[in-house]
């Protein structure tokens, strides 16, 4: 397939690995052609991490690197392009001015992804002759690592897009989530809200510290996420399932909500998480982190694949 992206980003640089490693001819463009150079210098630097820990679907550094290039214009990247992943500003005027554009260039088929992290897709493609074939393609940063992709249609977004999409997206090694329809927030911002709406209240009321909350998550809670989910966790954690551990617990998790709404994340409560932040990380050594950070999620990912391969094996030696 022939995938270009709009907009070479953060996200955009970053999608463009993820397309390539799947084999896609990939095109990125950006309104500033060198902001285009500098994503294909950022990608050359990091796939050779990414080939070492076997993450790269079997191919080599210079093999994806070599299914990219530059397109100096918009209409060049979506010549005979068969997907298009948007990763413009969060603003929908602008995205309703780029999906016009992208119309004129495209052909009907190809599909139109969009980045966006909370922006439902009926805001922006109401106004699309071919409406029915944009979907959002919402990833967590960065997609090359976590796999998990919101897949969320408009009301006007055909099943056959919501099909094609899904299989190119695991064609490239990602986990489509699909939505049954769209909602602010899709599914993954939703639930990290959530988290993060009880972090701040915990630590304004003076139940917890910053850093205890982040060691509940770190050190608790994320490990048995990082392999099973909130209802298989549930299902395990009574001996007769999901329906016993209701009864068991659910009175439990009942009395604590609802709560009187939602913690402002403001004022003295701001300033108390910012200073516990900045104690233990200096805002000059952020860079830095980031890339300790990418790299562990690397060595998570690496490790998750050898042990799904080895359930694999395991599955069909029974």
């Amino acid at each position: 397939m022939k995938v270009a992206i709009i907009g070479s980003g953060l996200i955009g640089r970053a999608w463009g690995i993820c397309f390539a490693r799947g084999g896609h001819e990939v095109a990125l463009f950006n309104r500033t052609t060198e902001g285009a150079y500098a994503a294909i210098s950022f990608i050359e630097a990091v796939l050779p991490e990414l080939e070492r820990r076997d993450l790269l679907n079997g191919s080599t550094s210079a093999e994806v690197l070599g299914r990219m290039r530059v397109a100096e214009t918009m209409q060049d990247a979506l010549q005979d392009a068969d997907f298009v992943q948007e990763n413009v500003a969060e603003n929908v005027d602008i995205k309703i001015a780029v999906y016009e554009e992208m119309e004129r260039y495209a052909r009907p088929d190809c599909i139109f992804g969009s980045s966006t992290s909370g922006i439902v897709p009926s805001k922006f493609t109401a106004g699309l002759k071919h409406r029915e074939r944009c979907v959002v393609t919402h990833p967590l940063n960065p997609p090359y690592i976590i796999p998990a992709v919101d897949l969320v249609p408009s009301p006007w977004t055909s099943d056959e897009v919501m099909e094609r999409t899904s299989e190119f997206l695991k064609s490239c090694g990602q986990s489509p989530i699909h939505m049954r329809k769209e909602d602010p927030g899709f599914l993954t911002i939703r639930l990290q809200g959530a988290i993060y709406h009880e972090a701040f209240r915990l630590v304004a009321e003076g139940l917890a510290a910053p850093e205890d909350v982040d060691i509940c998550i770190r050190d608790g809670l994320a490990l048995r996420w990082s392999f099973i989910g909130p209802f298989e966790t549930a299902d395990l954690n009574a001996p007769g399932g999901i329906r016993d551990f209701v009864e068991r617990y659910g009175q439990l998790y009942r009395d604590l909500y609802p709560q009187n709404g939602p913690t402002p994340w403001e004022g003295a409560l701001m300033d108390e998480v910012e200073q516990a932040r900045r104690e233990k990380l200096p805002l000059a050594d952020q860079p830095d982190r980031q890339i300790w950070r990418d790299l562990r999620l690397i060595a998570l990912a690496e490790h998750k694949r050898t042990q799904n391969r080895i359930d694999a094996e395991a599955a069909n030696e029974n």
